[in-house]
């Protein structure tokens, strides 16, 4: 069958049609956006400057708070400014690029998730072994298979929609272009596709899910031979690694993980993947690693430091 392609454009409903929830809306989530690029940067600048680099947990934070702002960037900034828009669109190829890239950079999120938690497997599990096993070539090769694999995953989600036909309505029932809601507007059956969706969506969500669960059971279990003070800090360090795996992964899998079909709560589910859990990022590894924390403070002082001197 031709494809037939009628839709140069598509309309957001968003996340309210009510102007002054929208307004109300707009300040908050300029706010929270604010946030997320502060937070990350700052974390960015302090594994950087800090010379925390050379340890590979902060070498894979520091690319988890680059793909937060990227990932968050995707659609924070359209919704934003569409919550005071009369017309909320987009453009057909837009729409496409932003499926793309919000599949792209969340895929590579939970795949950096993923090798994060093998990083902490090894240094509790093997620590004799620990820079042997995780030195840099091997981090540059494991940082590459993420991208690698965010990548693939994303041209399929891409390459599924692109060939179906649009030739009627163009209003989607959510704030940015993702799969589901896309899928519900074109013109023809989408069964078979909206199976392969969620096989390639559901595969990764649930198979990374399981090896984070594995691993960090793994993990807990083996701290019992630690000393109080190693398992007060590995504790610590994983404690913030499995809050931010269950605030991402649990909406992803009420998201991904169902036959192809659309609920109202979609929106504000989403909302948590997209904008909530690269806000917390930041905050729960910093405030809950001391590391990072001394880090920062020794960056302030050296520019206050700076300032005194230059006076």
């Amino acid at each position: 069958m031709e494809k037939i392609n009628n839709v140069s454009e598509f309309i957001f409903w968003g996340l309210s049609q009510d102007p002054e929830v929208e307004e109300v809306c707009f300040v908050v989530f300029s706010f929270f956006y604010t946030i997320i690029l502060l937070g990350n940067l700052l974390i960015m600048m302090t594994v950087c400057l800090g010379r925390l680099l050379k340890s590979p947990m902060y070498f894979f934070l520091n690319y988890l708070s680059f793909v937060d702002i990227c990932y968050s960037s995707i659609t924070s900034p359209k919704m934003i400014a569409d919550l005071l828009a009369e017309k909320k669109a987009i453009s057909y190829v837009g729409c496409m690029l932003q499926l793309f890239g919000v599949h792209f950079f969340g895929c590579t999120e939970i795949f950096i998730l993923t090798v994060m938690a093998y990083d902490r497997y090894v240094a509790i599990c093997k620590p004799l072994h620990y820079m042997t096993i995780m030195d840099r070539e091997r981090c540059n090769k494991m940082l590459l298979g993420t991208w690698v694999g965010g990548f693939v995953h994303s041209i399929i989600q891409v390459a599924l929609v692109v060939q179906l036909p649009f030739c009627g309505p163009n209003e989607i029932d959510h704030y940015f272009c993702d799969v589901h809601p896309v899928l519900k507007l074109a013109c023809t059956d989408t069964y078979t596709v909206g199976v392969v969706v969620t096989a390639n969506s559901g595969t990764i969500t649930l198979g990374s899910f399981v090896i984070l669960l594995i691993s960090y059971t793994v993990i807990l279990v083996s701290l019992r031979k630690q000393s109080a003070e190693g398992r007060r800090k590995a504790l610590s360090t994983c404690g913030s690694h499995i809050a931010v795996v269950i605030i991402f992964f649990g909406p992803c899998t009420f998201m991904y993980m169902r036959p192809d079909t659309t609920f109202s709560e979609d929106k504000m589910v989403a909302v948590f993947y997209t904008i909530i859990t690269p806000i917390l990022n930041p905050l729960i590894y910093t405030l809950r690693n001391a590391e990072v924390k001394t880090a920062m403070k020794k960056l302030w002082r050296r520019r206050i430091f700076l300032e005194a001197n230059s006076k």
